[in-house]
């Protein structure tokens, strides 16, 4: 049996080193992979591009036409005679009985000669709004060249003691001309001048609201009666009537309400004028300020006498 004789593995690693033979491996030829050629389709103008082109120029030219059209109808609309504000009588006025026509043309003055669509409506608006008798107003385009204004003027409730001068005053505390043609009666109010700010004016008018309702939950004839109110201190409101309803004699009395409940002091009153007035002889004021109590004022010279006098008339 023969015997194999080991080896060293220094000596395996010589013989492979042996057999490698680098420079036939650099001798040998490289072969590259022949790359596959890219294929380029170059797409023919088809039916498909015509239609999107054809969609493009439709839109383009309707934008053109829009465009022009626009235009013209600017033009015609702001410069063309026809939607021009030349007269006066292109203003159509309603709602007025005391505001004179020619205070609400001339807010429009600066407008003539311009397109009616170029009028700033709203300014105009204020304007007309600023006049003393309006309250409230609106304007209006009626095409091609006309304008309507509708007014809502302001209702005077009673005259108002202003400096030296009688004024109208309306609900809200606003201070009125008095038309010169125009008869109207009310009641002469004081202390609700030009002299206070406008919402003291108007508070005071809402106490005189109040007691022109009171009365005339009462008596409706009440506020027919009523002369003269003084506003001057709220807190202590003073009336003026010409008779009491339901009592024969027609003096004037004067009441103090004080402030408040006016309704039920001025049933109070109505109730039982007459039986005071046969027991203390002619009453010419009464004061209702206090709770609980009565103030009154008799005057026993003449009150019968006049009340006669005037009866035989």
């Amino acid at each position: 049996m023969e015997r194999v004789k080991a080896m060293p593995r220094n000596a395996t690693a010589s013989a492979d080193s042996d057999t490698y033979r680098p420079e036939l491996v650099e001798d040998e030829p490289r072969y590259l992979r022949r790359q596959k050629p890219v294929e380029i389709r170059r797409k023919k103008f088809g039916a498909k591009n015509w239609s999107f082109y054809r969609r493009v120029a439709f839109w383009v030219l309707i934008a053109t036409a829009s465009i022009v059209v626009c235009v013209f109808a600017g033009r015609f609309a702001f410069f063309s005679p026809q939607m021009l504000l030349l007269k006066t009588d292109q203003i159509e006025l309603t709602g007025n009985h005391i505001v004179g026509r020619e205070s609400v043309v001339n807010v429009f003055y600066p407008d003539r000669g311009r397109s009616v669509l170029r009028v700033p409506l709203d300014d105009r608006r204020s304007k007309i709004e600023e006049i003393g008798w309006v309250e409230s107003a609106s304007v209006h385009r009626i095409l091609p060249n006309r304008l309507r204004v509708e007014v809502t003027e302001r209702t005077p409730v009673a005259f108002a003691r202003n400096g030296n001068e009688i004024a109208l005053i309306d609900a809200h505390g606003v201070l009125l001309d008095r038309p010169a043609d125009i008869d109207m009666r009310f009641p002469i109010l004081s202390g609700v001048s030009d002299s206070l700010a406008r919402d003291e004016r108007e508070r005071r008018m809402q106490i005189y609201e109040d007691l022109v309702r009171s009365l005339n939950i009462v008596n409706a004839d009440s506020s027919n009666r009523l002369s003269e109110v003084d506003l001057s201190n709220p807190k202590n409101v003073r009336i003026v009537m010409a008779g009491i309803p339901g009592v024969n004699a027609t003096q004037a009395v004067t009441i103090k309400f004080g402030s408040g409940d006016f309704t039920s002091k001025y049933r109070m009153l109505v109730e039982n004028f007459a039986q005071w007035q046969a027991n203390a002889g002619c009453v010419h004021s009464v004061d209702l300020q206090f709770t609980r109590q009565i103030v009154l004022n008799p005057d026993n010279s003449g009150c019968g006498e006049r009340v006669e006098a005037k009866k035989s008339k």
